[in-house]
C-alpha cells in the first residue's frame, strides 16, 4: 500500500526494499476551470513540464545534468524522461520519469523533481490555474506505487515548483516531499537555485 505524504515528510525508498534500483516517478496535475460566457476569452493550455536536476556534492554543475523535454536522458543512464505532455489532460500520469539508482554517478547526491509552466509569465499562467497536481514514486519491479504526494497549498503567482527530490542518505535512498512554488520562469533558472 503507497505511503500518502505531507509537505517536508521524508521516507526512505530502499531500507526493507532489498533489490530495489529501478523508480518510475510520476507527475500530474490539471488545468482549473476555464472560464466560459459569450466574452470570456479562450484560455491557452497550460503546459508544464517536468524535469529532474542532478546534483553533485549538494550543487548544480551543469547543464548535462538536466533531464527535461529537451534532453531526455542523463549520459550515465541513470534518469530517463519519457517524454512532454502539453496539455495534461485525461487520467493518471501526464509526465513520467524513470531513475535507475544503480546507476547514479557517485558524485550525485540528489535528484530534484521539478515542474515548470512553459512560458509561464509571458502567458499569464501561474500553479493557481492548476489543480490536483501531484507526485509519487513506483516501483519499477512490477509498477506498485510506494508513495504518493498531493500538492494541496495554494500556488497563485507560481510559475515552477519544487514536487520533490530523491536523495542518498548513507548507503539508503530516501524522499523528500518539498512542494516549494518559486517565480522561475524556466528550467535554467530552477537549476541556478542549486549552483
Amino acid at each position: 500500500m503507497a505511503v500518502s505524504l505531507q509537505k517536508g515528510q521524508k521516507v526512505s525508498l530502499t531500507k526493507g526494499n532489498d533489490g530495489l534500483s529501478q523508480l518510475i516517478v510520476g507527475l500530474g496535475w490539471d488545468q482549473a476551470e476555464k472560464p466560459k460566457g459569450l466574452f470570456a476569452r479562450k484560455p491557452r493550455n497550460i503546459d508544464c513540464d517536468a524535469s529532474a536536476i542532478l546534483l553533485r556534492n549538494g550543487h548544480f554543475v551543469g547543464k548535462k545534468d538536466i533531464v527535461y523535454f529537451g534532453h531526455l536522458s542523463h549520459e550515465s543512464g541513470a534518469v530517463i524522461h519519457k517524454g512532454d505532455n502539453l496539455t495534461g489532460e485525461g487520467e493518471g500520469d501526464d509526465e513520467q520519469i524513470f531513475v535507475d539508482l544503480s546507476r547514479v554517478p557517485a558524485d550525485v547526491d540528489r535528484i530534484v523533481i521539478v515542474v515548470n509552466i512553459y512560458q509561464g509569465a509571458a502567458r499569464g499562467q501561474h500553479f493557481g490555474m492548476i489543480r490536483n497536481a501531484f507526485i509519487r514514486i513506483m516501483d519499477g519491479r512490477n509498477n506498485s506505487e510506494m508513495l504518493r504526494y498531493n500538492l494541496t497549498d495554494d500556488y497563485s503567482g507560481m510559475l515552477a515548483m519544487l514536487f520533490g527530490e530523491i536523495y542518498r542518505n548513507g548507503t539508503e535512498w530516501k524522499f523528500n516531499a518539498l512542494g516549494q512554488g518559486t517565480g522561475d520562469n524556466n528550467i535554467a533558472e530552477l537549476a541556478n537555485r542549486f549552483v
